[in-house]
């Protein structure tokens, strides 16, 4: 059994027991969650398509962590002007486990 939900703007596919990381959640690690912006859920060959969302269908998940992801440098540049900026960016995550789906 999988679903596909939506969260943070992204859509990712999920089974009980994976983990996966996601924009940040408010929550505190241990915390248990619940998404139910789920788009599709498939049980062998039954399978649910929302309308954008599947109606009672509920994807329950641990927190498991909170961090930040590796750092992604932006570089700016203009020739011949002397203009140059470095930046970097972390952005925030948290790692979800799934327990649970149910539809």
């Amino acid at each position: 059994m999988y679903a596909i939900i939506r969260t943070g703007g992204k859509q990712y596919q999920v089974a009980a027991g994976d983990t996966l990381r996601v924009e940040k959640l408010q929550g505190n690690v241990g915390d248990e969650i619940e998404l139910s912006d789920v788009l599709l859920v498939a049980d062998g060959d039954d399978v649910k398509i929302g309308q954008p969302v599947v109606d009672g269908a509920v994807v329950k998940a641990r927190i498991a962590e909170h961090g930040k992801a590796k750092k992604v440098l932006v570089m700016k540049k203009k020739r011949r002007k002397g203009y140059k900026v470095k930046r970097g960016h972390r952005q925030q995550y948290t790692a979800l486990t799934i327990e649970e789906i149910s539809a």
